[in-house]
C-alpha cells in the first residue's frame, strides 16, 4: 500500500540510476526527503523544515529544491510551502558525501554506485511532533487531504535479509572493487552478516592510525577492499553526532590532501 508525505507527495523508492559499471560502491543507512518551510496566510512559521517528498536521488545534494517545493499544491486556506530559511536543511549529506569522502579520494560522482541500507524516506520524531501538532486529522478531513502515511524510522527494519541480499546483488552489479562503508549501521547490517567479526566502526580501529584504512575482505566469495568511515552527518557535524568521528575523519581528509610543490 503506498505511502505519502504530507501535502500528497508519494513516498519513492530512492535508488542509483545509473548501472553501469563503477570503481567504488557505497553504502549508507537510508534515504532522505526534500524539506519546505510551511508558513500560515499571515506569513508566519508553522513548520521551520517539513519533509514533503522524496528526495529526488540518492545523496541528494540539495538542488532544485524551490522547483520541487513549488510544484506541490496546499489548499490556500492552510498557506504556503517555501524553501527552508537554512539552505543545509536539503541535500546536506550528498554534499558532505562529495565534499568530505569523494574528493578526498579523488573519485567522483560518475565513478561511484551509492546505495543505502533503507532506500526509502523515514519520519524522525522532530518530524513526527510537527505533523500531530499541524497536520492533524481535523485538517486531512477539512481540506480532504492524504494522511501523512510514512513510517517513523525503526533501526530493526534494517535487519531485513531480503534486503541485504539486494544490496549484495547491487554490489555485485556495479562491479566495483571497493566497498565503502557509512558509518556503524552499514556494518551491523550488512557486513556483519558476511564477516561476523565486525559489528560497528571502532572494530576496525578509532585512532589516527586505524581510521579510513583499506582492507582487504571477502564478501560472496569474492575480495574487496572495505574502506569503513563514519557517517556524512558526523564528517560535516550535523546535528548530535559524535565528535570524535567528526574530528578523526577530518584528519583522514588532511592526510588525504595533496602535497604541491613551492
Amino acid at each position: 500500500m503506498p505511502s505519502y508525505f504530507p501535502f500528497g507527495q508519494k513516498l519513492k523508492r530512492v535508488e542509483q540510476s545509473d548501472r553501469t559499471p563503477k570503481k567504488v560502491f557505497v553504502l549508507g543507512v537510508y534515504a532522505s526527503a526534500v524539506h519546505a518551510r510551511w508558513l500560515d496566510n499571515d506569513g508566519k512559521q508553522k513548520v521551520s523544515a517539513l519533509a514533503v517528498a522524496s528526495e529526488p536521488e540518492i545523496f541528494w545534494t540539495g538542488e532544485n529544491a524551490e522547483e520541487i517545493i513549488s510544484n506541490i499544491k496546499i489548499p490556500a486556506e492552510l498557506g504556503s510551502l517555501k524553501v527552508p530559511k537554512d539552505p543545509k536543511l536539503n541535500g546536506p549529506s550528498g554534499r558532505a558525501l562529495d565534499e568530505k569522502f569523494l574528493t578526498p579520494l579523488g573519485i567522483t560522482r560518475d565513478e561511484v554506485w551509492l546505495c543505502d541500507l533503507l532506500p526509502e524516506s523515514r519520519v524522525n520524531l522532530a518530524q513526527r511532533r510537527a505533523l500531530s501538532k499541524h497536520y492533524t486529522q481535523e485538517v486531512i478531513q477539512e481540506f480532504g487531504l492524504k494522511p501523512a502515511s510514512i513510517r517513523d524510522f525503526d533501526k530493526k527494519e534494517l535487519n531485513s535479509g531480503k534486503r541485504r541480499k539486494e544490496i549484495l546483488e547491487e554490489i555485485e552489479l556495479s562491479k566495483a572493487e571497493t566497498l565503502i562503508l557509512l558509518g556503524d549501521l552499514p556494518i551491523k547490517w550488512f557486513l556483519k552478516f558476511h564477516i561476523p567479526k565486525y559489528s560497528k566502526l571502532s572494530d576496525f580501529g578509532a585512532d589516527d592510525q586505524t581510521y579510513g584504512k583499506e582492507h582487504e575482505l571477502e564478501i560472496n566469495g569474492k575480495l574487496y577492499k572495505v574502506i569503513p568511515l563514519c557517517h556524512p552527518r558526523q564528517a560535516a557535524r550535523l546535528g548530535s553526532t559524535s565528535l570524535k568521528w567528526g574530528m578523526l575523519h577530518e584528519n583522514w581528509i588532511n592526510s588525504k590532501q595533496l602535497i604541491l610543490p613551492v
